[in-house]
């Protein structure tokens, strides 16, 4: 019976042979051919595993950034791992004017590379809740009687020990900053305040808490903390990866002789509150002064700070402008208004003798209030009648003297010094009343412009007061807009852009500025920036522990299973190795099929088989 023979590239004495039945059996095979096989079907199958290993622990590196930005925002409302002993713990009582309030916050172990920040997120409870607790009066209400001040902060400092893990309260820092309220008190009441903070909390709390953790911030180091809180949730501390991302020159403070620096545009910060307006800046630039005056004002408005952990690298050196504007404020800058009106008419009439404002029937007509609404204005027993005209460039030609702005180069409102900006390589975010003028009542609340937002409030002063009324009836406004919001939308409108670009000199093609409540979701807090500046020499600790960790297991870092660079190219080399060995066996046998054919001829011919040449 015949049978069926199938070679293929390897030896010749590799082939098949199929039995008519369809049985296969192996032909000429040894040990060392099956071994060959063995291990090149093994160094395949483990070439294969290599590949999913390697994509699964590298593949994330080369994933779009911004999509893990995204990741991260969405794993950021996740529950706290309470269990997971690498997670560290901070916590920061925010002592306000009307209450005070506790944050929680919580970070992984560093990843020891020291360019890099902590990543500190706000705890959040089983719930996926913010861990923050707020409780009322202000601390400045116990001026009078500081030694019930640390009775007051214990239900704010259980919350919080019930939420970090008991093992971490040692090596948790707590920090109580406080701010408005306890400024305008004598420095003997907040001492007394703050003493008895330290003297009690110790005692009955294991949280780390030194006498540099409890004190009273100024105005600049609040604005400064803000800025930082945005600019980290922003991203704006991490490297540049991208090669669209928008980056700025650097002149580092201190060495201003050296190389400028390119690093990632930081944002600017404009917060207009209902008493005063704040500006934060960074300041890439070198700057300089029109007089000494100007230089010894600016030193109180200027901060230069480092936020890297490590004071020799100036990575992340900053040069931040900060000014706070009382009476700036939405409510507050209306009330200026309504005190200016109400003494103007008053001794107007008395000089014309007329009654203009007296009466519901001679009311005074205000540009700044919706067309033919009606309001009062109280004073010393006596009132003033208001009936709005609706009219949106007089009342920005009317306010613009409240700005108090000098011919002096380089100011601001109230004559203030500030630096000059680079407009067309900035970006600013505008809060709380920036937001409520663009979005509560007008809907045009993000990226700001300048001539959408003059037609829209202009549209809006000049609609009857009844047909307002009758949209917020049927619920057109934001639902946290309230009759408030609309009686006095007109004149803060106004007093919002003349602030933005009168005040501040934005011009008004300036398309940078982007309203906003949160970002990315999230209210940010300066309570952020505060322990973000204040824990920033911690990842020492870890760096210094994996420096120690690396020492002792170096080979680690040598291992092929930890390097695949160095494991793809022992398996090249191996490969190669398995294949100039076939190509070696392929010769040898080619060389005895030559001689066994030869043997097999002279055999036919009944001639003797031919011997090797030797010697005679």
């Amino acid at each position: 019976m015949g049978r069926i023979g199938i070679s293929c590239l390897f030896p010749a004495s590799w082939h098949f042979s199929i039995s008519p039945v369809g049985c296969p059996r192996i032909l000429n095979t040894n040990l060392r051919q099956i071994i060959v096989i063995t291990v090149l079907a093994a160094a395949v199958s483990l070439l294969y595993f290599s590949v999913v290993i390697i994509r699964n622990k590298y593949g994330r590196l080369t994933r779009d950034k911004k999509f893990q930005r995204y990741l991260a925002r969405v794993t950021d409302i996740e529950a706290t791992d309470t269990n997971n002993p690498n997670v560290n713990y901070g916590i920061v009582v925010d002592c306000g004017s009307s209450g005070s309030r506790i944050f929680v916050y919580c970070w992984p172990r560093h990843n020891g590379n020291p360019r890099d920040l902590l990543d500190i997120r706000q705890m959040r409870d089983k719930n996926r809740k913010p861990v923050v607790m707020k409780i009322k009066p202000g601390i400045s209400e116990f001026a009078t009687s500081p030694e019930k001040v640390s009775d007051y902060i214990s239900p704010l400092l259980n919350f919080a020990a019930e939420h970090v893990p008991r093992a971490k309260h040692k090596e948790t820092p707590l920090y109580i900053l406080c701010t408005a309220g306890m400024r305008i008190l004598p420095e003997s009441q907040q001492k007394a305040i703050l003493e008895d903070l330290l003297t009690d909390i110790p005692v009955h709390f294991d949280f780390l808490f030194s006498d540099s953790h409890a004190e009273v911030i100024s105005g600049k180091q609040e604005g400064v903390y803000a800025w930082i809180g945005i600019n980290f949730v922003l991203g704006r501390f991490e490297h540049i990866e991208d090669d669209d991302e928008a980056v700025v020159e650097v002149n580092i403070p201190g060495s201003e002789s050296s190389e400028a620096i390119v690093r990632k545009r930081t944002a600017g910060i404009l917060d207009m509150g209902g008493v005063s307006t704040q500006i934060a800046y960074e300041v890439p630039k070198t700057v300089s002064f029109a007089s000494s005056q100007q230089e010894e004002v600016a030193k109180n408005l200027l901060a230069e700070f480092n936020l890297g952990c490590d004071v020799h690298q100036t990575e992340h050196v900053y040069r931040v402008y900060v000014a706070t504007f009382l009476g700036f404020g939405g409510n507050a800058a209306r009330q200026r208004y309504e005190d200016r009106i109400f003494t103007n008419t008053i001794q107007k009439n008395r000089l014309l003798g007329k009654q203009n404002g007296l009466t519901p029937d001679m009311p005074f007509l205000d540009p700044c209030l919706p067309l033919d609404i009606k309001d009062e204005i109280q004073q010393n027993g006596q009132t003033l009648y208001l009936r709005g005209t609706g009219d949106f460039d007089l009342c920005r030609e009317t306010i613009q003297p409240f700005m108090n702005k000098t011919n002096e180069t380089q100011t601001s409102l109230n004559g203030i010094y500030q630096p000059p900006i680079h407009f067309p390589n900035s970006e600013f975010y505008g809060f709380s009343e920036f937001y409520y003028c663009t979005e509560d009542v007008l809907r045009m609340g993000g990226d700001y412009n300048a001539a959408k937002f003059t037609k829209a409030a202009k549209d809006y002063c000049a609609t009857k007061w009844s047909i307002l009324r009758e949209r917020f009836d049927r619920g057109l406004y934001a639902s946290h807009a309230d009759l408030h919001r609309l009686k006095y939308q007109c004149f803060k409108s106004a007093w919002m852009f003349e602030v933005f670009h009168r005040g501040f000199s934005f011009p008004v093609n300036y398309r940078n500025l982007k309203t906003a409540l949160q970002v990315y979701d999230k209210e940010v807090q300066w309570t952020l920036g505060a322990i973000l500046y204040r824990t920033r020499f911690l990842p020492l600790r870890d760096i210094q522990q994996e420096a120690f960790r690396a020492s002792h297991n170096h080979w680690r870092g040598v291992s092929f299973v930890y390097n695949h660079y160095l494991f793809s190219g022992c398996f090249l080399v191996v490969l190669l190795a398995i294949l100039l060995y076939l190509l070696r066996l392929r010769r040898i046998h080619r060389r005895t099929l030559r001689s066994s054919s030869a043997a097999t001829l002279w055999m036919e011919e009944g001639l003797p088989a031919q011997k090797p040449a030797g010697t005679l």
